[in-house]
């Protein structure tokens, strides 16, 4: 069985088909028999901004998407352990042994009448020469100005453009599921194809490593490959979001688009315009979702909310006092129903700004001041789980299903322990602890919230379990910490 996957939208078919606008240059639109909406006005005002994006690399040069260096390299582009992120690039056009030339198309459209252009940073990643054609079949260069690979937002700079036609950007924030919207762009090559749908949900976090500073519009407006980069429209004619991906299992439209809001675009564009670079806020914490298991062991009203698994050290968290196991359910007044709700919204967040968290520490709803830091430009590689053994003789909880073990010295610092901090799990013996994901080598830093440093304080801490007694751990695994609810089972 083949899973969905998430694809991004750039496509590598060169047909065009012009479609010719009319005179009326009105911005709303009107009814229709019937009483659905006439998009026509729409059309015939902004498909002139709206621009053809061709990326033209020589083999040489060219960068690999940021999500995935080919998305047929595995030889089957639907293997559900490929990334869940796609970047499609260009089929060969008139193919060159020597050159090995070959185009990536997508779409654009014109954000301000001297020219500039906003696409999709995956339709001209690593690009030798960018071309954009217009409706009028005008083909200009254009300069890469920068791009966001987080964001995936691309600047481009039309060389030669001056008084051209461009959109009116309006705001995302007000989108509404329910709402009619549309999108005009170039699927399969196919040039100012319009297709029309609803917006069926607002602030939709992915989870991705790709994405995570985005909540895109989910819409089921027919888009496919080639409409990477194309605006999507709301009936007041406004741009409010940037098509990006599908939710597909075969290439083509399944019914679930994903576009990017178009304030967060636009301020991605400003910041490159103005230093070629985005950056974003960061708080330094680590944050997991609320399972069953842990809303029962916190004994939490509901679900709502990211629990705190690690806080950086010297991080704008750490200074304002953020500890492991506070639940963060609320970000400068806006509510967080779970984990991938925060990163968006700090990521948004201007480094250097005062904010507020709203988080549950021992029961009690609490706010904290903080002062927002800045996220790095450059990712950094999370390293691999350890399997560092242990000399010490193994212990632990048989009603758990595992063992523990004491962490010697060598052990403690090639994976950055500190002196008393932790056991290690020495091995897996039953049931809930297999079911819950744990592996043999995961460091248990806390038990119910209470830090232990060895086998013995481990054991006091779970002294006394019994069927039904759910048991908060707090777990790490290579650089990564995360709060796990074992619910001890009936029988052994």
């Amino acid at each position: 069985m083949k899973f969905p996957v998430l694809r991004t939208l750039a496509c590598g078919v060169s047909l065009s088909l012009a479609v010719a606008t009319g005179s009326a240059w009105a911005q709303t639109t009107t009814m229709a028999t019937g009483g659905l909406p006439d998009f026509t006005g729409i059309v015939e005002r902004n498909a002139p901004a709206v621009v053809h994006v061709e990326a033209k690399y020589n083999g040489k040069s060219r960068k690999p998407s940021r999500a995935s260096t080919d998305p047929d390299q595995d030889g089957s582009p639907d293997d559900p352990q490929a990334e869940m992120f796609r970047r499609f690039f260009g089929m060969p056009m008139m193919p060159s042994p020597e050159d090995q030339k070959h185009t990536s198309l997508g779409s654009g459209f014109i954000i301000s009448r001297d020219g500039y252009v906003l696409t999709n940073n995956h339709v001209v990643d690593g690009a030798d020469e960018v071309t954009v054609r217009l409706q009028d079949r005008r083909t200009f260069t254009a300069k890469v100005v920068g791009t966001d690979p987080k964001y995936d937002i691309a600047v481009l700079k039309i060389n030669d453009g001056d008084n051209l036609p461009a959109v009116s950007v309006g705001d995302s924030r007000t989108l509404k599921a329910g709402q009619w919207v549309l999108a005009i762009g170039s699927p399969f090559g196919f040039d100012y194809t319009v297709t029309q749908g609803i917006v069926s949900a607002v602030g939709r976090n992915l989870g991705s490593a790709d994405q995570p500073y985005t909540s895109f519009i989910q819409t089921d407006v027919p888009i496919n490959r080639g409409n990477s980069g194309g605006p999507l429209f709301n009936l007041q004619g406004q741009v409010v979001g940037v098509n990006s991906q599908i939710y597909s299992s075969t290439g083509g439209y399944q019914g679930v688009a994903f576009s990017i809001p178009i304030d967060v675009a636009m301020s991605a564009v400003e910041q490159i315009k103005a230093h070629g670079f985005v950056t974003r806020g960061q708080l330094g914490v680590h944050v997991g979702p609320l399972s069953d298991d842990v809303v029962k062991a916190l004994k939490l009203p509901n679900a709502n909310g990211a629990i705190v698994s690690d806080v950086d050290a010297g991080s704008a968290a750490g200074k304002a006092g953020i500890q492991q196991g506070d639940i963060i359910v609320g970000y400068n007044g806006q509510p967080i129903s779970q984990a991938p709700d925060l990163p968006p919204l700090v990521g948004l967040t201007k480094p250097g700004t005062k904010a507020t968290l709203d988080i549950i520490r021992d029961g009690k709803k609490i706010t904290i001041p903080v002062v927002v830091g800045a996220a790095p430009r450059d990712d950094k590689t999370l390293s691999s789980a350890s399997d560092g053994g242990s000399a010490s003789a193994p212990s632990g909880s048989t009603a758990l299903g595992l063992s523990v073990q004491n962490i010697d010295a060598a052990t403690r610092q090639q994976l950055g322990l500190k002196s008393g901090e932790g056991v290690q799990i020495g091995g897996i013996t039953g049931r809930a602890a297999a079911s819950a994901g744990l592996q043999q080598g995961d460091i248990i830093l806390m038990v119910n919230q209470q830090r232990v440093g060895n086998v013995t304080a481990f054991q006091a801490a779970t002294k006394g379990l019994k069927a039904g007694d759910t048991v908060l751990l707090l777990v790490r695994r290579g650089d990564q910490s995360q709060f796990i609810g074992l619910t001890v089972p009936d029988g052994k």
